[in-house]
């Protein structure tokens, strides 16, 4: 009886958190169709749509850090319900701007919502503590709350696409936002705060240097953007560095007692590989969004290549993705326990790599990249819910909430790192009209780029998962923590 409470306890704390997770899938389906749209409106070329993709997820990987610790320490419904105000006031201003700077100051705060995610699964790890299976359990929540993830992104995405056709852009850029506010007061409500938090200082030194030297490093990634950029040993010292100011932190964080980041996780056999493949995975799931919309909306009969669709019919390309992601993210549990987490997330990362790599011949006709991304979605959708699981497994029991957050930081640097490398692949080359001007599409040869590097990097992430012990992320390395339920 005790043991049926608690799990149905658990049920109705993944019920109000799949809302969030719906929401936060909103976020990132509906923006998709209306990308060329936004570009019009601010008056800036499609290239440098990636700009706002990456600024997002430049202040998303500072954030993650410190709110993944913070939940940690203080309670993480107490840190969603923070992140989660940050995104609503954000949110509400991207309809009333029409201002490049002040839209992209907005969209940046927006990627608070990334911290969602991991402060869940480390809320549900936390909570499940004297239950039997509390892997299984953990992977289990985290799929259908990648599922709702999903299942918003679909809907936000084909409402988006829709709305777009029919609907001034500032009345559709109003809708999310209201619906984030919502989010918040279900969060203050309907979920309650994870049990012991282990308190403890916060580590601002940490902090500070690890935020000074993402900075340097996705800074200097911008300034090789600019014109001429590509040449400036500024931009290449800059982006050094960024990446010099690592040493002094990891040192720091070695002497200190409670440290932001346990930097002798990453030499763990079972969590090292999983924060490498978070970052490669981080390269297609995050970088590629912006392309693979500017793709499907370019107009064949002017630039020579491209779908030419509107915003519906993109919409309907990301829905297909998005209904994979969600089969992929709930089919990770089952596969995992008929074969291990371990094959489980080496065959998600394989599949990404041939969906991407299969866009080099097959990218002319619309069923072509519906079949490409679907094939994509099987696999990023088992990865989105099995890489916060497998970290929770394998983290210290006071370091839950900084590993799940390490997945998604490490994640967001990659792809940050791949939305600068797409934005100068698409900008070199720019596409010409069919008249011979100079028009604002991106080079094809750029769009070459971007698919062989998300298939290469995917496939190096399911090498890199070989070298992962047999019977990692499984119960059988948690079962010493596992107290029975009185």
């Amino acid at each position: 009886m005790s043991r049926n409470r608690t799990l149905g306890t658990l049920a109705t704390v993944v019920g109000f958190l799949a809302f969030v997770e719906f929401t936060s899938g909103v976020l990132q389906g509906y923006y998709t169709p209306m990308l060329s749209d936004i570009a019009r409106n601010l008056g800036i070329h499609d290239a440098d749509v990636n700009w706002l993709e990456g600024a997002q997820l430049m202040l998303s990987a500072l954030v993650v850090p410190a709110f993944a610790k913070l939940g940690d320490m203080v309670g993480h419904k107490r840190m969603l319900l923070i992140s989660t105000a940050i995104t609503a006031a954000a949110a509400l201003v991207l309809p009333f701007t029409d201002s490049f700077t002040v839209f992209l100051a907005a969209w940046a705060l927006m990627g608070f919502y990334v911290v969602w995610l991991p402060l869940e699964i480390a809320l549900i790890w936390s909570r499940s503590r004297r239950m039997e299976g509390r892997s299984s359990i953990t992977a289990k929540a985290a799929g259908l709350l990648v599922a709702a993830l999903e299942g918003g992104a679909i809907i936000g995405a084909l409402v988006g696409g829709a709305l777009i056709d029919v609907l001034p852009l500032t009345v559709v850029l109003l809708i999310p936002a209201l619906l984030i506010v919502v989010c918040f007061f279900v969060i203050l409500f309907g979920v309650t705060e994870s049990p012991d938090p282990v308190g403890g200082l916060f580590d601002t030194i940490g902090l500070i240097l690890i935020s000074l030297a993402l900075v340097c490093f996705t800074g200097g990634l911008s300034l090789l953007r600019l014109e001429g950029g590509l040449v400036n040993p500024w931009s290449w010292a800059v982006v050094v560095f960024g990446l010099l100011l690592v040493i002094p932190f990891v040192l720091w964080e070695l002497r200190c007692k409670d440290p932001l980041i346990d930097v002798r996780m990453f030499r763990s056999p079972a969590l090292g590989p999983v924060f490498l493949t978070a970052g490669l995975f981080g390269v297609s799931v995050l970088g590629a969004q912006a392309p693979l919309s500017t793709f499907a909306r370019t107009d064949p009969d002017m630039y020579g290549y491209g779908l030419g669709t509107g915003g519906f019919a993109t919409s309907l390309i990301i829905g297909g993705y998005l209904i994979a992601m969600i089969v992929g993210a709930l089919s990770f549990a089952t596969a995992a326990r008929l074969a291990t987490p371990r094959f489980t997330l080496m065959g998600a990362s394989v599949l990404v790599g041939i969906g991407f790599l299969m866009f080099l011949p097959f990218h002319d006709t619309y069923a072509q990249v519906v079949t490409n991304m679907v094939i994509v979605g099987l696999g990023s959708g088992a990865l989105v819910a099995a890489l916060p699981a497998a970290a929770a497994s394998a983290a210290p029991a006071t370091q839950t909430g900084v590993a799940t957050g390490l997945t998604n930081s490490v994640k967001t640097v990659g792809g940050a790192i791949a939305s600068c490398v797409f934005g100068i692949a698409l900008l070199q080359g720019v596409a010409s009209t069919a008249a011979g001007s100079e028009g604002t599409a991106g080079s094809l040869a750029g769009y070459f780029t971007v698919w062989v590097v998300c298939g290469a990097t995917a496939i190096v992430a399911a090498i890199i998962l070989v070298f992962v012990p047999k019977t990692a992320f499984t119960d059988r390395l948690v079962d010493a923590e596992v107290t029975p339920v009185i």
